[in-house]
This record gives C-alpha cells, sequence and structure tokens, in this order.
C-alpha cells in the first residue's frame, strides 16, 4: 500500500484523490507521506490477559515431564487446582506449546560405504485357526550407505536368536560393517557408566569375534536411526498387510523374495537403486572370521561326585574325571554341549521329559578300569577308622612272636589222644 500511495502522490494526485482511490484513511495517507520508514516497522504487540495466564508454568513442566500429555488430562487436573475457564482455551494454549517444542531442526548425514549399520526388532501379530494371537518378532540389519536390508522374522527376542541374525545378515551381505547402531534394547545396552556406554557383555565378545563396534543412539532419538525405522512401516504397508501366514519358513522365504524385488526400485532419498549402491558398498565391508560365533547360551554347573550334571530337569553323565571340577553348558537347538573350559567333552540331545538320567556308558565303565581312583576310593593297605581293615590270615601271625602255627587236624589228634 505505502507504495501505492507514493506512486500516486507522484503522479500529483491530492491526499484527499489518493484516499478516495485507494479506499483508505486521508489520515494514512498523510501518515505515510510524512513518514514512509513507519511502515517497517513491527506493529506492538498487545498482550491480551488470559484467565488461564497464572496456569501457563504448571503447562509447561506437565508437558517437560512429558509431551504426550493430551489437553483433555491437563484440563481435568487445572480444574483440580481451580481453573474455572473453558477446555478450547486449555486446548489452544496446549497446541501451542507442543508446536514450539516440536520445533527442531536435523542435519541429514549420509554413511561412506561400509562404516556403519543398523538393526532393530519390530513386532508382528498373527491371529491362529483357534483365534489366538501369536507374535512374531521382525529383525533388521540395513546398511547406511546403500540401504541394502537384511530382514528376518523369528519366534523368540532372546540373545541366541538376537546374534544368529546378526550372523544371517553378515552372511547375505558377505561381510561386516565398521559399525552396528542400535536402539537401547535390553539385549544390547544396559547403562551408562562413568560417561561410557555398558553393553551386554556376550555382545561385546560377538563384536570382537566379527570386527565390529556396537553404538547405542541417544534416548528418545528416533531420528537418529531413521534408515532402519523406516523400513518397517514400508514392510508392515507393503509387505504384512494383507500376507496369509501359514508358517514360518514359508513367511521368511516370501519376505526375502520380496525384499529383492525391492532392491531394484529407485530409492527415495538416494535416488538410485540399492542394488546399484550395494555393489559399491560390498567391497568395503570386512571380511567374515573363518568360523562363525557361538550363539549358544552359557550356564556354568559343578559336576557331582556321581559324575552327573543338573540341567532343566535332567542329569547328564560326565567322566569320572571332572568329579568336582566346574563345567559350561551350551544347550541350543535341541542339543546339549558340555565342554571344559573350550574343550568340548560330550554333546547329548536333550529329552522332551523331566526325571531322565542322561548318559554315555562308556563314561562309567572308564571309572571301573581307572585302578588308581579305585585305590584312592576304597582306601586298599590302609588302617585307621573310617577304612577298610586287613583280613587276619590264618597263616600270619598277627604280632611279630615266635609261634607255631598248627593245622586243624593236628588239634584233632591231640583231642582224640586225651579223650582216651
Amino acid at each position: 500500500m505505502i507504495l501505492d500511495i507514493l506512486d500516486l502522490h507522484r503522479s500529483g494526485l491530492t491526499q484527499r484523490a489518493i484516499a478516495r482511490r485507494l479506499g483508505i484513511s486521508r489520515n494514512t495517507v498523510k501518515k505515510y507521506l510524512e513518514a514512509p520508514e513507519s511502515c517497517l516497522k513491527n506493529p506492538k504487540s498487545y498482550h491480551r490477559t488470559s484467565i488461564l495466564d497464572p496456569y501457563h508454568n504448571t503447562i509447561k513442566a506437565w508437558l517437560d515431564e512429558d509431551e504426550y500429555y493430551t489437553a483433555t488430562w491437563i484440563y481435568d487436573r487445572l480444574v483440580n487446582q481451580g481453573y474455572t475457564g473453558s477446555y478450547e482455551t486449555v486446548k489452544r494454549k496446549v497446541g501451542k506449546f507442543k508446536k514450539q517444542k516440536q520445533k527442531i531442526a536435523y542435519m541429514r548425514f549420509e554413511t561412506e560405504p561400509g562404516h556403519q549399520a543398523q538393526v532393530d526388532f519390530g513386532e508382528f501379530q498373527v491371529e491362529l485357526p483357534d483365534g489366538s494371537i501369536k507374535k512374531l518378532y521382525l529383525f533388521s540389519m540395513i546398511l547406511g550407505y546403500s540401504r541394502k536390508i537384511y530382514t528376518e522374522l523369528i519366534e523368540r527376542c532372546d540373545m541366541p536368536s538376537f546374534l544368529d541374525c546378526h550372523i544371517h545378515a553378515f552372511e547375505y551381505f558377505a561381510g561386516v560393517s565398521d559399525q552396528i547402531l542400535y536402539d537401547r534394547m535390553k539385549n544390547v545396552y544396559i547403562a551408562k557408566l562413568t560417561g561410557k556406554d555398558k553393553f551386554n557383555s556376550t555382545l561385546i565378545g560377538f563384536a570382537v569375534h566379527y570386527g565390529f563396534v556396537p553404538k547405542v543412539a541417544p534416548a528418545y532419538a528416533a531420528w537418529v536411526k531413521g534408515k532402519v525405522e523406516r523400513p518397517y512401516t514400508f514392510i508392515r504397508e507393503g509387505f504384512w498387510r494383507g500376507y496369509g501366514f501359514v508358517n514360518l519358513v514359508r513367511a521368511n522365504k516370501n519376505l526375502w523374495s520380496w525384499i529383492i524385488k525391492k532392491d531394484e526400485r529407485i530409492h527415495g532419498t538416494t535416488h538410485e537403486k540399492v542394488s546399484t549402491r550395494f555393489k559399491r558398498e560390498q567391497p568395503h565391508l570386512n571380511a567374515l572370521p573363518p568360523q562363525t560365533f557361538d550363539t549358544s547360551y552359557r550356564i556354568y554347573r559343578r559336576v557331582y561326585k556321581d559324575c552327573t550334571v543338573h540341567f532343566q530337569g535332567n542329569r547328564y553323565v560326565t567322566p569320572h574325571t571332572l568329579v568336582g571340577e566346574q563345567v559350561i553348558l551350551r544347550p541350543k537347538d535341541g542339543q546339549l554341549r558340555i565342554l571344559q573350559n573350550c574343550w568340548l567333552v560330550v554333546t547329548y540331545e536333550i529329552p522332551s521329559t523331566k526325571g531322565n538320567l542322561v548318559q554315555k556308558k562308556r563314561f562309567y565303565e572308564d571309572m571301573k578300569k581307572d585302578i588308581d581312583m579305585n585305590r584312592r576310593k576304597y582306601h586298599h593297605g590302609k588302617k585307621g577308622k573310617g577304612r577298610a581293615k586287613q583280613t587276619i590270615s590264618p597263616q600270619k601271625p598277627q604280632y611279630d612272636m615266635d609261634v607255631e602255627v598248627r593245622s586243624i587236624s593236628a588239634y584233632e589228634e591231640i583231642m582224640q589222644e586225651v579223650s582216651s
């Protein structure tokens, strides 16, 4: 408007004519002609008092505690504190505060080839024929540079299954990235001690074996792991919705086939095919170790005197030489391996029932053949309390004396002579 006023004034029109043509007050025309720079000044803001003003700090404190508190929740508690205004007033103010809190800028970063992978778990549900609901867990590992993804449905979210999925992903990629970024899941993260992240000891051993560095994302910072968070929606909506689940094996085969096809799409962020970028990234991955990591549980037991160790209601026989020693039990896939230090002692099939004595007959046979052990066991040739005593032989005196030892027939002849 100021430009129109100045232009008409330069054309020779009076203030009255300018006001009539622009449909504004003559005083407005006069003001802008006398001080054109006044239009550049910000208008004075006037704060209208509100019945909600005394509660502003309270609302902010609640939203700082938990930004997901709803306006309804806040309104109910303000009423208990004496607020007499309307719910709509509270709703507008809560929306304004939440909008201010959500104005956060994020810096996009792209990882170098082979530098980082991201791992996460998602939960899916299956309705069985009997109407019950079964939970499945979706493991995903995605390479940061190429967006190449490995994903697998599993039934348990325990540590062996978690690490097995890692191994399957490494084999799928034919390599390992320098870093793997995790959420603060209990299988991975313990706590922050002395300013450093403390990880699960089993995961640390696994990371050393495969040569990667585990990293944990900051708390409540889902954008840090956006590369692996977004594919969950992609898989859930593109593959899972409407999928007819039959069994876990078939579901994983169908999922992998679907993922391979999607690798040929143009990625929305990189504007390249996933498969094309993976060909450039794969040579930068670290080589796999010669042997896979043993992901089974590690359970410590001491061998009893009857040469057995107890595990889940059954007894398993070990060599007698391990009595009193501590051994390591490694159960997995229906088998129980018993190790002493790093040496495999024996492998047993785990029975489906409890109360069984599971054994290898050769262990007890070896114990019977151990002469030295049996001598210690029965204390042969020793005297004393609690020890086996020597039998007194009739051919040998118990004491060192000159005693003539006669046979019983000699005494019988003597008795016949006396009686006669």
